[in-house]
């Protein structure tokens, strides 16, 4: 089974996913905010998911941002949705810059590390890398 990342925004959400063995996180697509429910539930036809992972926006002293009510409605939505699946949230402070800088030393020509599609994929990565790196720890 799969574990898929979301890097939610209200226009863009970033997606990565596990392969079967969850020990590599892959980059899968950037889709409108709207159809987000529409492309889980299409893969996961296809594909095993046993775990989201959505990374949730914090403030430097670890208080809720301004996108925090956002993705809260998105988790309420993934919930319902797709209930027989885990949802767990990871602290994504830095994600954006650090896919940037990633991005950025990847040596990609400058049009395709001004996509910010690619930024929301990339960070989804990060998001995914985070859980994965925390679970080892407590295992």
């Amino acid at each position: 089974m799969r574990i898929m990342a979301f890097d939610y925004g209200t226009k863009r959400v970033g997606i990565a996913i596990t392969d079967p063995l969850q020990l590599i996180a892959t980059a899968l697509a950037t889709v409108h905010a709207a159809d987000i429910i529409r492309f889980v539930g299409d893969y996961i036809k296809k594909e095993a998911v046993s775990t989201f992972v959505v990374g949730m926006p914090r403030q430097m002293d670890g208080t809720d941002s301004q996108a925090a009510p956002h993705v809260k409605g998105f988790l309420r939505q993934l919930k319902k949705t797709f209930p027989a699946i885990s949802v767990v949230t990871v602290d994504e402070r830095f994600t954006s810059k650090m896919a940037s800088a990633s991005i950025a030393q990847s040596g990609m020509k400058k049009t395709a590390r001004q996509n910010k599609g690619l930024v929301d994929q990339v960070s989804a990565v990060i998001i995914l890398q985070s859980y994965l790196q925390q679970r080892d720890l407590q295992q």
